[in-house]
């Protein structure tokens, strides 16, 4: 009796076996049509685990059924679409930067160089960088040794380079409300704090009025609580964030009925007080309510920088000039603070300006020779260098330019170099300076025909200071044999 074979016969429309029949004809078999979604990888003679196409008339009639009603809505749009591969990101690791400030800030300026130059193209991805480094600036900075303050004016600087692009970029609502989020962690996890200028540009990375209305809603409570009950907490993080909120938001009065409850003024939060009242229109108010909030802790340049902004934008500029130009616009330099001025009061002369404020450091006459030189008042300047000390290297810096021009003049500032140079003052000075000056002191000297009158005066110098032992007299003394 012969084997009976294996039913291996099926229908692939159901994966059911066909019954065996040996009358049955050929033609009566289905034939094996591969479903549509069949991938290719499946196996001759095995079924396919997905499921069978439905029928036409059956998706007809899912689709009339679902077309009255309304769509799902979408995925809401994420900062994961913006990917960049930023050359600042991999240094600005946590602990990434030692003890010393110099690395740090040549670093934070390459960050911004290189979001600025995004920003041209691409202003939203620029816009998520800039996030990404405030989010990355603290951890990365904790070990800098910040006493110097160059590492925090850096990073200030950078948010007021950032932020406007912040500000500006055309996003969706959920993406800006995402890098906000993101930014106030950042906030919350500043230790140091490095980033804490960010809170008073929070109004600006709102954007808009509505939204800034709605973090000042979500903050305004705990900052009334904190300044209002004596005696418990009196600092909360998001107190700069609500001022600035409420700013941006023309919340003007509630400002300043905020204030009124802070029992000590501190500039930081006071300042939106003087802009509130500036935004009303209320010039002369503002000006009060800033020379209020003075202290003695409180350095005179904040105040006199507002007080002067307040003015000019007033279009009081002679009051601004009389009251607040000098301490508003201090800089490193003496020179740098003339040129600061002159520049922001061009209507006003500028030897009358140099003059304002040579009568305002008195002692420090010499300080002005430089800038009385650039103006092109030689005697002035000459007089300015014999009545205070003035540093010998702008003198024989001086000497050097000016001995071909005006050699009588540059005689003159050699002569009063060497004599600074005799009395000690300077910084990191050689003797090689000291004897440059003198050889082309000497050489001037020689064109006017002066060199032995000359000689004779720096000799009887000379002469006291070397039997005191003074170093560079010592030094002239040897060349004058």
């Amino acid at each position: 009796m012969p084997k009976s074979k294996p039913n291996n016969v099926v229908d692939f429309r159901t994966g059911k076996p066909l019954p065996l029949a040996t009358n049955v004809p050929r033609e009566a078999i289905p034939k094996a049509v591969k479903p549509d979604n069949t991938s290719k990888t499946d196996k001759p003679g095995k079924t396919s685990k997905s499921k069978p196409k439905a029928d036409a008339g059956v998706n007809t009639q899912v689709k009339s059924a679902k077309a009255g009603q309304p769509k799902k809505p979408g995925k809401q749009a994420t900062t994961a679409q913006f990917a960049h591969d930023w050359e600042f990101k991999p240094r600005f690791r946590k602990g990434a930067f030692g003890w010393k400030s110099q690395p740090a800030i040549s670093r934070i300026k390459e960050a911004v160089s290189e979001i600025k130059k995004v920003a041209k193209k691409d202003p939203a991805l620029a816009a998520d960088g800039a996030v990404i480094l405030f989010e990355k600036l603290s951890p990365a900075l904790e070990h800098v040794d910040s006493s110097s303050g160059a590492i925090g004016n850096a990073v200030n600087k950078a948010i007021d380079d950032l932020v406007p692009i912040i500000s500006a970029a055309s996003v969706d609502e959920s993406i800006r409300e995402e890098w906000l989020q993101r930014l106030e962690t950042a906030m919350e996890e500043d230790r140091m704090p490095y980033i804490e200028y960010l809170g008073e540009c929070w109004g600006e990375l709102c954007s808009t009025k509505e939204r800034a209305s709605k973090a000042a809603d979500a903050l305004i409570g705990y900052v009334r609580l904190s300044w209002s009950t004596k005696g418990a907490w009196d600092f909360f993080k998001g107190t700069s964030p609500c001022l600035s909120a409420l700013l941006k938001a023309e919340r003007y009065e509630e400002i300043l009925e905020l204030l009124a409850l802070k029992e000590r003024n501190i500039w930081n939060y006071q300042q939106f007080g003087v802009k509130a009242l500036v935004k009303m229109g209320k010039f002369s108010e503002a000006v009060q309510y800033a020379e209020k909030c003075g202290n003695g802790y409180l350095d005179r340049s904040f105040l006199a920088s507002a007080c002067e902004e307040v003015l000019l934008r007033a279009g009081r500029a002679e009051e601004a000039y009389r009251n607040y130009a000098i301490d508003a616009n201090r800089h490193a330099s003496y020179l740098s603070t003339f040129r600061a001025i002159a520049k922001k009061y061009p209507e006003i002369d500028r030897k009358h300006i140099l003059q304002d404020l040579i009568n305002a450091f008195p002692g420090e006459e010499g300080k002005w020779f430089a800038t009385a030189k650039e103006l092109g008042e030689f005697d002035l300047a000459l007089e300015l260098a014999r009545k205070s000390p003035c540093d010998p290297m702008t003198l024989s810096r001086a000497l050097k330019d000016h001995s071909e021009s005006h050699p009588q003049f540059a005689l003159n500032a050699g002569i009063c170099a060497l004599h600074w140079f005799l009395e000690g003052y300077g910084y990191e000075v050689s003797g090689l300076d000291v004897l440059r000056t003198y050889t082309d002191t000497m050489k001037v000297a020689q064109a006017l025909g002066m060199e032995s009158q000359l000689r004779d005066a720096i000799a009887n110098s000379v002469k006291e200071k070397a039997a005191r032992k003074v170093y560079f007299a010592e030094l002239l003394a040897k060349e004058l044999r």
